[in-house]
């Protein structure tokens, strides 16, 4: 059965997150709900719609001076006995309520109710953004169609309980390998145990004074952390390895090269093998759309003190921040839950935006 969004629930935000989540789209999953959606925009003559796999693009044509975008994905974590949604009090309950079905339900309603943005704008719903990044529909579309995603600014419907989160942090792990030689443990002196020697790394991590960075007012806070430590061969035998791995979040003015070489320096002495790393996002609030957006919400915007898909806006050179109505603390919770009333001022909030 596919479900039909009428033109009475893509006017209604509230009745709109509802029919979301009431799709189920756990990762993976996400053909009935991308087919909602092609159907909802598809009749509507402002738009073009094109659907890639389970990513839907839909943008005007108006011949405005900018472009922004408006993103949001249409997956869930697994269920967690938390479906379909129920409403009391206020407050509606559900898988993806809060990450990020109350967000995607505002750029649906606005693409489905706004005809003539003041922007032209690109919503952007896709797939695959809670698994691996190669499934991802915002990486996927960056690499094979990226000018579907062009624009001079983006907002990401993620969690942020209605603040304006910008940009977002770089993250980056790597292991530190201690060296020793092994031994019988009842001759220890005879060997050199890893282990002991990852005592200076800890030291190292205990010590460490990490950086606040300021960028268009934001301030970024990074850490440097040991997330797990991995040694030893036997109980009776002296550890020749030993290797710490260490997690860096930094501020988005450093660069995933600029993060490396400051690792390396930290653990100057030590083999550092980068394992993982993603770049930040800088914030972009002073170029016009990101200042005007500012203005609408009349909230003082916050630094992004995690990793999101502004970092890929960012790597397609396209300034971007955080906005959604959902609590990011309730995400992937079996208690994870949305305010209607959120998701009522988020509604006013954008379409103010786009249309003041």
């Amino acid at each position: 059965m596919v479900t039909v969004l009428t033109p009475q629930v893509l006017a209604d935000p509230v009745e709109l997150t509802r029919a979301l989540v009431d799709i189920e789209s756990v990762s993976g999953n996400e053909d009935e709900i991308a087919t909602a959606v092609v159907d909802a925009l598809a009749g509507l003559g402002h738009l073009t719609v094109e659907r890639i796999g389970n990513t839907v693009v839909a943008r005007t044509h108006l011949g405005r001076d900018q472009r922004v975008v408006l993103a949001g994905h249409l997956d869930t974590v697994p269920l967690a006995g938390n479906f379909p949604s129920r409403t009391a009090d206020g407050i509606m309950w559900g898988c993806g309520t809060s990450d990020m079905k109350s967000g995607t339900a505002l750029a649906l309603h606005l693409a489905a109710t706004v005809a003539e943005p003041k922007f032209d704008v690109t919503y952007f719903f896709y797939e695959a953004e809670e698994v691996e990044s190669e499934r991802n529909g915002l990486y996927l579309i960056s690499q094979a169609r990226p000018e579907l995603l062009a624009a001079d600014f983006a907002i990401l419907l993620e969690p942020t309980y209605g603040a304006v989160e910008a940009g977002c942090q770089g993250t980056m792990r790597v292991v530190v390998t201690t060296e020793g030689k092994r031994a019988h443990s009842a001759r220890s002196w005879l060997g050199v145990n890893a282990i002991h020697a990852a005592g200076d790394v800890l030291t190292r991590l205990s010590a460490y004074a990490a950086r606040t960075v300021e960028i268009d007012g934001c301030v970024y806070r990074e850490g440097l952390n040991a997330v797990t430590i991995r040694g030893g061969v036997a109980g009776n035998v002296i550890p020749d390895a030993c290797e710490i791995e260490v997690n860096y979040r930094f501020a988005p003015s450093r660069s995933v090269e600029e993060a490396y070489a400051h690792l390396v320096e930290v653990f100057d002495g030590y083999h550092v093998k980068l394992t993982d790393a993603a770049p930040g996002a800088l914030p972009g609030l002073t170029l016009p759309p990101a200042a005007q957006f500012i203005e609408a919400t009349g909230a003082r915007p916050a630094a992004k003190l995690g990793w999101t898909d502004v970092s890929r806006f960012a790597g397609l050179g396209i300034p971007a921040l955080n906005f959604g109505p959902g609590d990011p603390n309730l995400a992937h919770k079996p208690e994870e839950h949305v305010e209607i009333e959120k998701i009522v001022a988020g509604a006013h909030i954008l379409r103010a935006w786009l249309t003041a």
